[in-house]
């Protein structure tokens, strides 16, 4: 099959989104010989088509403009030109930001629909304005809805996504599959030194919006460091805006020389982090984005393949990740007094410490890879090739 995967992201880049990216394209161009991939140009000026992976066709189209509406308008016209004399039998894509040009194409190839956020829900989180906007709300739902509605088949990493799709936006299940997320197992692989490390030094990454829930753990540090000597790393994407008032939150808790806030790094960077630490925490709030939309947060994946504890807020998407107590910690979403609870009890027992560091990297050996999400991925676009070939 002719396929391409089309993405409002920039590839390569430590955030989450590209690595999912990365991932995937890998896997469709190990099973179908060649992909094309498309996404926002992070420099100043695009480079020409390279193979960017084997078999992965890497093209970069600007996104220029002063807010997003002029990025997301300038990267469609885009877009479009770029499609124009281009045939495809299949077009992966991620968001409304990328999938409306590809509804206006004729003769429309099968559509793969990837939901990992919507943004009617998650651009209020880093525009708040936006959530006062009932204009603006309106219609991203409206093209949110065209997008599910033409998609062939839509893909998610949750079974709580899953079932928004259903009950809130009126998917039909048949057409929904869940692929969970990830992790390079080979990479983010144990610490060699056995048992838990003599400093208690605990680790957050990724990015520093709202509903990541870090100032929490900010919080929680504040508390443990009244029993026990600790320190927080914060690997963040962020801007001032909001790497700003989490300094601030330190230094009046008297933990600003305790909390190191620092930008994200490189995969190899992160797996060296994640090996220097007590514990990795994922303190998700409770809002619609995490509770009621879902979501699969590859910290939690990431930290435990590398068989470190994670501790994680108790919520339905976290749950359906690991077993509490022995793959992973959960404790009451915004819970200062867990975190700090649980935090002392890995260091009072550090048996209990070894048991979930090793039941973790065990269990997401076995269920939690990129190999196998992307064996997954590729089993929907055959069905689908599938159905395009029966339609000829």
């Amino acid at each position: 099959m002719r396929i391409a995967y089309v993405s409002f992201d920039t590839v390569p880049a430590p955030k989450g989104a590209a690595i999912h990216i990365a991932a995937f394209t890998q896997a469709l161009a190990r099973r179908f010989g060649a992909v094309e991939l498309v996404t926002v140009c992070g420099i100043s000026s695009p480079e020409a088509r390279v193979e960017r992976w084997p078999g992965v066709f890497h093209t970069q189209l600007p996104a220029l403009g002063v807010s997003l509406i002029d990025r997301v308008l300038c990267f469609r016209a885009c877009l479009e030109r770029w499609l124009s004399g281009r045939q495809f039998d299949l077009i992966q894509f991620r968001s409304i930001f990328e999938g409306m040009p590809l509804l206006r194409m004729e003769p429309r190839p099968r559509l793969l629909f990837e939901v990992n956020g919507l943004p009617s829900i998650e651009l209020k989180y880093r525009y708040p304005r936006a959530a006062d906007d009932r204009e603006l709300q309106q219609k991203l739902m409206a093209q949110e809805q065209a997008c599910l509605e033409a998609a062939d088949r839509i893909v998610t990493p949750s079974a709580v996504t899953e079932r928004y799709l259903v009950e809130c936006r009126g998917v039909d299940a048949a057409k929904i599959r869940v692929i969970p997320n990830g992790v390079d197992t080979r990479l983010f692989h144990p610490r060699t030194t056995p048992g838990p490390p003599v400093e208690v030094s605990l680790l957050y990454f990724g990015t520093l919006t709202q509903w990541q829930g870090v100032e929490l753990a900010v919080r929680a540090l504040a508390q443990i460091c009244t029993r026990i000597p600790a320190r927080l790393a914060i690997l963040g994407v962020g801007g001032n805006r909001q790497r700003d008032p989490i300094a601030t939150l330190a230094a009046k808790l008297g933990v600003g020389d305790r909390v190191d806030l620092a930008p994200p790094v490189t995969q190899a960077e992160l797996v060296d982090a994640i090996h220097r630490s007590f514990a990795v925490l994922a303190p998700l709030a409770v809002n619609d984005r995490n509770v009621k939309h879902g979501c699969c947060p590859l910290k939690v994946l990431e930290g435990m393949a590398c068989g470190v504890p994670v501790i994680a807020s108790d919520l339905p998407a976290v749950r359906e990740l690991g077993e509490h107590g022995r793959h992973l910690l959960l404790v009451k979403p915004g819970s200062v007094d867990q975190i700090t609870q649980v935090v002392l009890e890995l260091h009072a027992d550090p048996q209990l410490w070894r048991s979930i560091a090793a039941n973790g990297r065990r269990h997401i050996v076995a269920h939690y890879t990129w190999d196998g999400a992307g064996v997954a991925l590729a089993s929907v676009c055959e069905e689908l090739g599938t159905s395009l070939a029966s339609s000829v």
